[in-house]
């Protein structure tokens, strides 16, 4: 798995540099998109996308160019999440965030040119058959828009400062990162033809590892490294936010991310794929210490 992920992890953020920097755009807009992507990250989201497509016995870069894509619109939504006007974080991946090097007007930008070019990426993949292409499309329009992460988004400001039940902080998630997380793998498997229930199957498995994600982001947000996460620990404490540690215990919280976890593997079990990767990844999102 970490020969998949190394191996992969850097194939994607050298195609997003090379895409982006072949295109003609002011130097300061390129410059500030390429910052963004150079920045680092476990890039879960498009190694789970291609790790699905190799369960499927497909050749994982079918999806290069839609892993690249989903990828964009999460570094997106980072470069936004952390302007003054939204989460005002100095810090992304021990780094200096985006509108900290190059302004806020910059930095909306950059995000405003990452989520827009994605598109045009799928749009003009060759490998991709034009009935997929408009699936993945609407698809991925759908988990990043206001059905999905930005919706949950602003659910999750609106949520701050209120106690919220076990539910309504589940809906916050299922939306905010949960719906670019089940993207991934229904879009690897569409990408490799699966038939419709092996879809649905995927779909239950992704359901679960978006909640498992979420919940071990709150408790690292408890129990983190500020050194390891590169930064601040005990941010949703100070902003009043409900999460799991805070609705549950910590020890609750701990209980729920096994149960997603044990959900995940369960809906893997059922399917005819090789799906070793996948049960790795899903693993690896709730062991992580960052």
């Amino acid at each position: 798995m970490k020969e998949f992920q190394q191996q992969h992890g850097e194939l994607i953020t050298n195609h997003m540099v090379e895409t982006v920097d072949s295109l003609s755009m002011p130097s300061n807009l390129k410059r500030a998109i390429i910052y963004s992507l150079q920045a680092g990250g476990k890039r879960i989201r498009p190694i789970l996308l291609l790790a699905t497509i190799k369960a499927f016995n497909k050749d994982p870069l079918l999806g290069l160019n839609t892993a690249s894509a989903l990828e964009m619109i999460h570094t997106y939504s980072l470069i936004h999440d952390d302007l003054p006007s939204m989460d005002d974080d100095d810090l992304r991946r021990g780094k200096p965030t985006n509108h900290k090097m190059f302004g806020e007007a910059m930095a909306i930008l950059a995000g405003d040119g990452l989520l827009t070019y994605s598109f045009q990426l799928v749009a003009e993949d060759k490998g991709l058959t034009n009935d997929n292409k408009i699936r993945l499309i609407g698809l991925l329009a759908k988990c990043a828009g206001p059905e999905g992460m930005v919706g949950g988004q602003v659910a999750d400001i609106e949520g701050e400062n209120k106690k919220l039940t076990v539910r309504e902080l589940e809906s916050i998630h299922e939306h905010k990162t949960g719906k670019l997380l089940m993207f991934s793998v229904l879009a690897g498997g569409i990408i490799s033809e699966a038939p419709e229930e092996q879809l649905q199957l995927l779909e239950q498995f992704a359901y679960h590892i978006g909640l498992a994600f979420q919940i071990q982001d709150d408790i690292l947000d408890i129990e983190g490294s500020e050194e390891i996460i590169g930064k601040p620990v005990g941010s949703d404490e100070s902003k009043r936010k409900s999460t799991y540690p805070s609705l549950l215990t910590i020890g609750g919280a701990k209980e729920k991310l096994q149960f997603h976890l044990k959900e995940a593997l369960s809906s893997l079990d059922q399917m005819t794929i090789d799906s070793s990767l996948l049960s790795e990844i899903a693993q690896l999102i709730v062991a992580r210490n960052h």
